[in-house]
Order: C-alpha cells, then sequence, then structure tokens
C-alpha cells in the first residue's frame, strides 16, 4: 500500500498540482496586498473616505449598546454584524485573481500557437493501381507488383 501510494504521489500531476497551490496561495497573499493597500485607498478617496473594510451593518448589539465606531469595537462588544465592506474587498481580490489567470492562460495559449509544427513529411504514398499504401521510395507495390514510376 506505501509503494502504491509513493508511485500516486510522485505522479507528474499530483507535484504539478502541488507546485500550482503553493503558488496559487503566494499569489492571493500578494493580491490581498494589492487590493487592501494599493486599489482600495483611492478608491475609497475618491468616494468620500470610505474604508471599504470597516463597512458594516449591526444586526443585533452586543453586551455594550451601540453605536459602533469601527467593525473591530462592534465584534469585541459582542455584537452580530454583517461587514460586507470585507466582502466588497475579497469580490474585488477574485476579480484581480480571475482577470490574472485569464491574462496567464491566454499568453500560455498564444505561445502554443505560436509552436505549432510544420506538418511531417509524408512517408507513404498511394499505389495508383490498387489503391494501397507503400512506403515513398517503394518502385514496385508490394500488394498488386505493379510498377510504380513516381
Amino acid at each position: 500500500m506505501w509503494s502504491e501510494f509513493k508511485k500516486f504521489a510522485m505522479r507528474g500531476n499530483v507535484v504539478d498540482m502541488a507546485v500550482g497551490i503553493i503558488i496559487g496561495a503566494a499569489f492571493g497573499t500578494i493580491v490581498k496586498s494589492l487590493v487592501a493597500d494599493v486599489i482600495m485607498p483611492p478608491i475609497g478617496l475618491i468616494l468620500g473616505n470610505v474604508d471599504f473594510s470597516s463597512l458594516f451593518v449591526v444586526l443585533k448589539e452586543g453586551a455594550t449598546a451601540g453605536p459602533y465606531l469601527s467593525l473591530e469595537a462592534a465584534t469585541k462588544a459582542g455584537a452580530v454584524v454583517i461587514a460586507y465592506g470585507a466582502f466588497i474587498n475579497t469580490v474585488i481580490s477574485f476579480l484581480i485573481v480571475a482577470w490574472c489567470v485569464f491574462l496567464l492562460v491566454k499568453g500560455m495559449n498564444r505561445m502554443q500557437a505560436n509552436k505549432e509544427e510544420a506538418p511531417a513529411e509524408p512517408t507513404t504514398k498511394e499505389c495508383p493501381y490498387c489503391l494501397s499504401q507503400v512506403p515513398i521510395k517503394a518502385v514496385k507495390c508490394a500488394f498488386c507488383t505493379s510498377d510504380l514510376k513516381d
């Protein structure tokens, strides 16, 4: 059973998938930083100094009555909240990741299209008498023994 598992785990597909997951996790961290630190601050500034990550709605007040000045204060008080600002950030992160993956796949497809191989030279020809396939250098058909003058 151990050798069978080792054989499965070391197949190329499993290793490639593991590498993809590790790189994807690292890429996710980069995208999260891009959204939180680079994209959202200017958008928030344009919309009147709105910090999306702190947008929330209180469904039920906690031990300490509201209003709560921040999402952190509301959660510390034990309030039940919908943190829709964090959801907006997550959706933007997803869209950026999806766009990057789209561009990556598009680039890979373009590279593969450029590497299309030229058609191989034919290795057989057709006998004009019996229509059998014979080697390209043949001077006599192996099937009908006709002379091939081509």
